[in-house]
């Protein structure tokens, strides 16, 4: 190998490496990226707004304790574990709801989109069961499954289910036909079709599911505990209502909502993986 060989492989190792940034300065550049930063100062803001509103007694404020009250029965709650305990339950029976809705969701909405037979057997029980409310489920799974926490969790994959199934549905239905002509002109087979064209395409639309699935799980939950949980960040914020301490309910809502944001992150991440093809645009 000559000088000038040795120089491009130095070269070229160089360039990788400036190519694949560690996992720290990555995280670093997301936390400090324009975006970021604005959020945070919005959000901030929000605090601050509702801070002053308090303070000079709004009159839609005047019952609604400052973020600094909010705060403290925040760490209270900490304090007695009961929060961590609340949220555990809660992200425990959001995660089992929603990869359950997943895992039956996907493959049959690429199965009725696959074939026409089996949607026209299944659609219209599907079209019946849809519009029906997550909560209207509540009665009939306190009835059927054994324990709260199966019937809480069956209510949850209900609230993702359909939308899944849905959107798998449609992006399947949206695929260019001359993509199926193509193939089979060329002497491709069903199975071939499916797993070469049809998987494919859809993953835009399992993503888009996935993202809305999710902000409906915490919707779901929430209120099903409510009904029918003794534990969770939705009983948590019932239990504040009943005791008149609207601290406390506050802290519940505001946790749901980061809650929300967090698992939405935590699904965008995973759809990214699933199109690499984003990242060239």
């Amino acid at each position: 190998m000559g000088k000038s060989d040795t120089i491009k492989e130095n070269r070229g190792n160089e360039t990788s490496i400036r190519r694949q940034p560690s996992v720290a300065v990555q995280l670093k550049r997301k936390l400090l990226n324009r975006t970021s930063l604005n959020g945070t100062v919005a959000i901030l803001g929000f605090f601050v707004l509702w801070h002053l509103l308090v303070v000079m007694q709004a009159p839609f404020m005047k019952h609604i304790p400052t973020p600094v009250t909010v705060s403290k029965t925040f760490f209270i709650l900490v304090q007695k574990k009961l929060f961590w305990v609340s949220l555990w339950f809660s992200t425990k029976r959001v995660f089992y709801g929603f990869v359950a809705a997943q895992v039956l969701g996907i493959p049959l909405g690429l199965a009725m989109g696959w074939s026409r037979k089996f949607k026209d057997l299944t659609f219209p029980v599907f079209e019946v069961l849809r519009p029906i409310p997550p909560l209207a489920w509540v009665p009939v799974s306190i009835l059927y499954w054994p324990t709260n926490e199966l019937s809480i969790a069956f209510i949850t994959f209900i609230g993702a289910f359909f939308t899944i199934v849905l959107n798998v549905l449609r992006g399947v239905a949206s695929i260019d036909k001359e993509l199926y002509r193509s193939a089979l002109s060329l002497g491709a087979k069903p199975q071939h079709i499916f797993w070469k064209i049809i998987l494919p395409s859809s993953i835009p639309s399992i993503a888009t599911g996935m993202m809305v699935g999710i902000g409906i799980t915490w919707n779901v939950v929430i209120a099903a505990e409510m009904i029918a949980g003794d534990k969770g960040i939705g009983r948590l914020t019932w239990e504040g209502y009943l005791a008149g301490d609207t601290p406390t309910i506050i802290v519940g809502m505001i946790t749901i909502g980061f809650a929300g944001w967090i698992s939405s992150a935590a699904v965008k991440i995973i759809s990214d993986k699933m199109m690499p093809w984003r990242r060239l645009f």
